[in-house]
């Protein structure tokens, strides 16, 4: 078995798992149709390179699941190599355990190290997951037959329900996006963050790179496709203004466990894999100056942050 090669893991939380700062995706080209021939490469590059989280979804790649199709193809001969995670968009009892049901099959696995809430971002969602026949009774379930060991939540829309889920259960890891924009609308950094802290919560970043839309080397597609693309969303009409190297640093800055970046070739993930060997924590001044940077082309940077 590869050894850790990507330096300074640290701990998720109170699970006593040690992870490696930079972890990957489940999105990008792991989520698109028919794309095992590019999709698995990455996965397998991985492993290789020391990554030793993998996070997937029932809804990446739509019904067919492409992600955890994928991430399967790996996991049925490399499962011990991954702490592996997943996700149930479903808020009832019912729902959810079918959709771990077939992520078990498609992952290949007769378990998941980490099941997770997916995309909590509004009261309506905390009412319905905690109701009687909610989606919290599947997770608890899950965990009493073996199959799921930690129970997380993921969102990235607003902090305040993110928040009171917190405050209802003891969750044991919590996916939120935070990147250098972070500050300027609806920031997690502010309270979200402090309080998964202080619960000793297992923090996993994402939307480190907004998509591109934060980095100056993006290319933003014309405004006619972006509506088409992304209606009712904040749209990009340029491009970002940091660079990929100085948008890792400085979520690795955070109090984060890691970062979770999909990546649509193995010479991207081995460019990301690099970067996080040469991580070296910012000072607060040089985030507060990244922070002010991103301040022009922050909406579009936290597009996530402007719809449901």
């Amino acid at each position: 078995m590869p050894q850790l090669q990507i330096p300074c893991p640290r701990n998720l939380g109170k699970t006593g798992y040690k992870v490696g700062i930079f972890s990957l995706g489940g999105q990008a080209a792991l989520e698109k149709a028919h794309n095992e021939v590019n999709a698995v490469p990455i996965i397998e590059k991985a492993l290789d390179l020391g990554v030793n989280y993998i996070d997937t979804s029932a809804i990446y790649g739509g019904p067919e699941r492409w992600s955890e199709q994928y991430v399967g193809k790996v996991m049925k001969h490399r499962r011990s190599e991954a702490f592996l995670a997943t996700k149930t968009k479903e808020r009832t009892r019912d729902g959810s355990m079918r959709m771990i049901e077939t992520s078990l099959k498609l992952l290949q696995t007769d378990h998941v190290d980490l099941w997770q809430l997916h995309d909590i971002g509004t009261m309506t969602d905390i009412n319905e997951i905690f109701a009687k026949g909610g989606a919290m009774e599947a997770l608890l379930e899950a965990r009493d037959q073996k199959i799921v060991r930690y129970f997380g939540i993921t969102g990235h829309y607003r902090p305040d329900a993110l928040m009171e889920a917190i405050h209802r259960y003891s969750f044991d890891t919590i996916l939120m996006a935070v990147n250098a924009a972070d500050p300027h609308h609806f920031s997690f950094s502010e309270q979200l963050l402090p309080l998964a802290v202080e619960k000793q919560m297992g923090i996993i970043g994402m939307k480190v790179p907004a998509r591109g839309r934060i980095l100056s080397s993006w290319t933003p597609p014309p405004i006619e496709q972006q509506k088409h693309m992304w209606e009712g969303m904040v749209l990009a009409p340029t491009p970002g203004t940091i660079d990929m190297r100085q948008a890792m640093r400085y979520s690795l800055s955070l109090p984060v466990s890691t970062v979770i970046i999909g990546c649509d070739s193995v010479a991207q993930l081995e460019e990301n894999v690099q970067l996080a060997r040469e991580f070296t924590p910012l000072t607060q001044q040089q985030m507060a100056a990244l922070t002010e940077k991103t301040q022009p082309v922050s909406k579009q940077a936290l597009f996530f942050r402007f719809y449901e």
